[in-house]
């Protein structure tokens, strides 16, 4: 079923989250719509991973609601069961961390880390899945004769295409991505990057991406989101904000990188 392009994909309303006295989240509010790729941006320290893990379900904040469409109708995920939000994320939703480490299984094989979400979605046939693997780790340009290998036994650039395609495997309507070229050779991350444009673009995803690489986001996203301990300055199109940014941080922020 196509995605209703008249209503949000997600609604985010007034999400506050703090530690101690560090504000790290102050009263933020946006929506993304299906399709949509918004880059969050921002140096280190901005908020913008909390705020990307509040949304997707890994911390808790301290006050405001996160809505999901995935059926339709606007759902407050905060308020499902713990199953229903583990299912959720296990199946419409993905999380791309910047370590790959963290989101992958470093002691099972790269086809058994792919296979893990499939049978989570239900897949219960081992050629099957092994077929679908092997079409993934093709597809995130990885040699199929590696499928039975360890992740550990991998560079940074392939555990992380490794990750990629452990999260897209099941086609989930919204990726979350945390500094997904983090950590990784400027060659790297140019293959990488590519390799991520060309696999939403094609699957059709919605995507959060929080990079403090503003390359990265005019690369990726089609809106922009910047903040700055805790707040939103700047929010709009990525290149409206890349040609004419208005807030006084947004524009340090970009001609800094022109400056380079």
């Amino acid at each position: 079923m196509s995605a209703d392009l008249s209503k949000p994909l997600l609604k985010v309303d007034n999400i506050n989250k703090q530690f101690g006295s560090t504000v790290a989240c102050d009263d933020i509010s946006f929506e993304l719509w299906p399709g949509e790729i918004l880059g969050i941006v921002g140096e280190s320290g901005s908020g913008k991973t909390t705020l990307l893990r509040s949304i997707a379900g890994l911390i808790e904040p301290d006050s405001g609601s996160i809505s999901y469409a995935g059926d339709g109708e606007l759902v407050e995920v905060d308020k499902l069961p713990e199953p229903a939000l583990r299912q959720l994320q296990r199946t419409e939703w993905a999380f791309v961390h910047q370590h790959p480490r963290d989101g992958l299984r470093m002691n099972v094989s790269a086809g058994a880390n792919i296979g893990e979400r499939l049978m989570a979605n239900q897949w219960r046939h081992y050629a099957n899945i092994r077929a679908e693997a092997l079409k993934w780790l093709e597809a995130v340009e990885i040699d199929a004769s590696r499928i039975d290998d360890l992740p550990r036994t991998f560079s940074g650039g392939m555990q992380q295409r490794l990750q990629i395609a452990r999260n897209l495997v099941t086609r989930p309507k919204l990726v979350f991505m945390d500094e997904p070229t983090g950590g990784l050779d400027v060659s790297v991350q140019a293959r990488l990057l590519d390799l991520v444009r060309g696999l939403v673009r094609d699957l059709g995803l919605s995507a959060i991406i929080v990079t403090h690489d503003l390359a990265v986001a005019r690369l990726l996203s089609t809106r922009m989101m910047v903040m700055r301990k805790g707040e939103v300055i700047e929010q709009g199109l990525t290149d409206q904000i890349l040609e004419d940014p208005q807030a006084p941080y947004s524009q340090l922020l970009v001609s800094s990188v022109l400056q380079v």
